[in-house]
Order: structure tokens, then sequence, then C-alpha cells
């Protein structure tokens, strides 16, 4: 007999036929499992909480009067109980669990972070592919309402081009509450990096793609805590945006939650998302008003001289948004609500962002009066800028000894004798240009030297952190 024979064949859960309830085992009842995980499987159209995986008798008195479930002592258990394993059990046990319901033919969703490290990562993505099942890890916060706001208005353009996200959760506890997120060693996977970091991480990425760089700081603050409680990572993504994030519990005054400047304006958001606090209050997710943010949080759109308050997105995963979720069901508010405030934001020189009511391009200038009005030069000028010429109009003109670009036919440049040619402007307003080009060419060699890493936030020595 082969050996392929003698090896015990994994149990493959039978799959839910139409019309039938996807039946979720779920490991941990915890803070994860009892606030979200719980909550969140009792209200989703199509899945029931079938068991729980728990040893605490008031724990598993809870489970069976709130969702009606099985209350079961061991992971194995579940076998044959459920067609989906939800892992919400603490951080050290996330790969083994994990991995144990793969193995016996059960799809799995893994409460972030997925696994201490990136190789016990790839190996539970390859055990799943392998099999042909769904490994995935819980994101919850990618449907907060003010980080939807965030990606509507950067998908809108009403940021312009985004070059820095920054993002914060931020705590002032400078006595530690205990426990093993805090108290334990590596081998416990705590800390804040690999808690509140996962979603600081996950949303960044969500926002402005792939990373080419990672820079970070982790630092122990407090007394009696061995993981870390104070962290800045700081991500530059492909596309030359930089995202700073921060996760501390020794943070005496908070900073805002979100702030994101782009090329045309920027958003400020103040306050934490309502959902876990109304979870933990005990509210359902899938109550009326459960994901909208009070007014008084909604956050701010403009620039220094003009902005307006923008309404925050309904929260909460797709199932269970308004209007069945989705892109399509995000709430905006009617022209002239109290959403709408001061639609008129606006930018340089007078005019509305694109997009806005009232937005207008602006006529097309002739070359000489955009000289004239300090906009760049026209393209055909680039050579001149690659040549040397800070001025943007002639390599020639630097040669010459004019920094302005302005340069006569006969070669002298402009005021000394020599009649100008091209586009260069005459009199007064060539002496400005001038000006202006020396002004240039005496600032970027002080710009060129300055450093570029972020700076040293920390009294300790900082230390690359893995992703």
């Amino acid at each position: 007999m082969s050996d392929q024979a003698d090896r015990p064949q994994p149990r493959r859960a039978s799959q839910p036929s139409a019309g039938t309830d996807i039946r979720v085992g779920l490991v941990g009842y915890g803070t994860a499992g009892a606030y979200f995980h719980a909550p969140l499987i009792h209200a989703t159209p199509g899945l029931s909480l079938a068991a729980v995986v728990t040893r605490n008798p008031d724990r598993r008195a809870e489970v069976a009067a709130a969702y009606g479930a099985a209350a079961v002592d061991d992971v194995q258990d579940l076998w044959g109980r459920c067609d989906l394993v939800v892992v919400a059990s603490p951080n050290r046990t996330h790969v083994a669990t994990a991995a144990a319901a793969l193995t016996e033919g059960l799809p799995v969703v893994v409460d972030k972070p997925l696994a201490r490290t990136a190789e016990e990562g790839r190996g539970l993505v390859r055990l799943a592919e392998e099999r042909g099942l769904l490994l995935t890890v819980f994101q919850n916060r990618r449907w907060d309402g003010d980080f939807r706001t965030v990606r509507r208005l950067a998908g809108e353009g009403l940021l312009g081009r985004v070059l820095r996200f920054e993002s914060r959760f931020e705590r002032w506890r400078p006595v530690p509450k205990g426990g093993w997120r805090e108290s334990g060693g590596p081998d416990e996977v705590g800390g804040l990096l690999y808690d509140l970091g996962s979603h600081l991480v996950d949303q960044a990425l969500q926002l402005l793609g792939p990373v080419r760089a990672v820079y970070c700081e982790s630092d122990v603050r407090r007394e009696g805590v061995e993981a870390d409680d104070d962290t800045f990572i700081a991500l530059t993504h492909a596309s030359g945006a930089r995202s700073h994030l921060w996760a501390s519990s020794m943070a005496a005054r908070l900073g805002p939650r979100f702030r994101v400047l782009g090329s045309a304006a920027g958003f400020v958001k103040y306050g934490m998302d309502v959902q876990e606090e109304r979870l933990r209050a005990g509210m359902t997710p899938d109550a009326p008003g459960f994901g909208d943010d009070p007014e008084e949080r909604w956050g701010e759109l403009g620039t220094e001289g003009e902005r307006r308050v923008v309404r925050t997105e309904a929260g909460g995963v797709p199932g269970l948004l308004p209007g069945g979720g989705g892109d399509a069901a995000r709430r905006r508010p009617a022209a002239g609500g109290p959403g709408e405030r001061r639609r008129g934001a606006r930018r340089h020189r007078g005019r509305p962002p694109v997009g806005l009511p009232g937005h207008r391009r602006p006529p097309r200038l002739k070359p000489r009066e955009a000289a004239g009005a300090g906009c760049k030069p026209r393209p055909p000028f680039r050579r001149a800028v690659r040549a040397g010429c800070p001025g943007g109009l002639s390599g020639r003109a630097v040669r010459a000894g004019c920094p302005g670009g302005a340069v006569s036919r006969a070669g002298r440049p402009a005021g000394q004798g020599g009649r100008v040619s091209g586009p260069a402007v005459r009199g007064r307003q060539s002496r400005r240009r001038a000006r202006r080009a020396v002004v240039s060419a005496s600032v970027q060699p002080f710009a060129a030297s300055q450093p570029m890493g972020p700076p040293n936030r920390s009294s300790s020595t900082p230390r690359n952190c893995s992703m």
C-alpha cells in the first residue's frame, strides 16, 4: 500500500446548499471575538454563528444566551460543526490554529496580525493555495467612516495629488492595563506595531499603493511593559507619496486621526471612528445609524485660507451599509444640507478646486503674458533648464553671463546693448526675471544639502522594523 493511502485524508466540510447559512466557528471570545467578530457574524445575512471556542464559564453562558451558539473547549471540536473558521485567539496562536483549520479543509479568516513573521505568513498562504481554500485577514478598519471619507476625497480629485498621508492611533494610558498585549515578550506577538500598526499600514497601502522604503522607530516607554507602546512608521510609496503613521499609548496630547496633504487641498479629521465604541456599548452593527459620525467630529477640507466641513462617510462592512453596501451606498448629503457648507472653497488665483461648482479652466496665456505672470515656461524651453539656465529661456544666456536667460542676437546679455530676441521679456520684466533666477540659483544648493530621512524622534536608537 502506498504512503499516500496510509496518510489520513483531510475532511472537507460539506458545502452549504443554496438558501442555507454558512456555519461559522469562532476561535476565541475575548475583546476581538466578543465585541467585533460575534456581533458582525450574527448581523450579516447568510452567516450563522454555530460554535465558539472558549473555556470561560461566563463567556460560555453569554455565547449561548446572545447567539444560541454552542460553546466548545478546543479547536478540534469545531470540525464537522462549521463551514468557515474565524481565528480571534491570542496572536501567538494564529498560525497554528489557521494551519489546523486549513488542513481540515476549512476556509479561514484570521484577525490581525496574520503571523509573527513574513515567512510564517507565506507558509499559510502556500498551504491555502495547495488546498484550494480561502485564507484572508480581518481588516475591518478599511471600512471606518473616516478612512472611507479620505478615499472618496482622494478618488474625486479634491485633494489634488496626495503628497503626505498622516494617520494616528493614539491614547493617553500612562498606567498599563496588563495582559499579554503589553506584558508579553516577543513570543506573545504583542505590542502596538503588531496590533494597531497592522491597521495603519494596511490603510496606507490601500490609499497610496506599494511601498519601496520603510523606516521605523519602536520603543517601550512605560515601566512593567515588555512590548512596544510607542511606535512611528514612515513609508515611501512607489508613487513618491509618503505615509507617516503613529501608534502610541503615551500621547498626552492627541493629534488628528488623519491629516492628508495634497497638491490642491488638505483634509484634517479628529476623533476615532464610532463603530468600536458603539459595539462595546452593545449597539448591533445592523442598527440604524450605527456607523454615522456625529457632526462635531466631521473633518475639514481646504487650504489655510479657505476650508469647509465635510460630512463623514457612513462606516460599516459592505453587507451592512445603508443601501446594500459598496461604493454606490455611500451617503452623500444633499446640496445645501448640513454636510455641504461653503462648497465654494477656493484655490490660488481665486478659483474653486476642479470638480466643485463654478470651476472654469483659466484661459491659455500667450508666451509673453505667461512669462510676465510668473508661469512655468512652455515645453520648448525645458532644454534650457537642462543646460543649466534657471530662467528656462536659453542655455546660451548662462554662458553669456545672464542668469535670467534673456540673451541678445549679438551674444550679449539683455541690457548690455544687445537687442532681446525670442520670448525674452524687455525692460523691467526682464530685470525681475533675472532677480528671481538669481534667488532660485542661490537656494538650490542649500536645498540639495539638507538631509532627506525622517528626523530622530526617539531618544533611543531607532531600529528597522520588518513589515
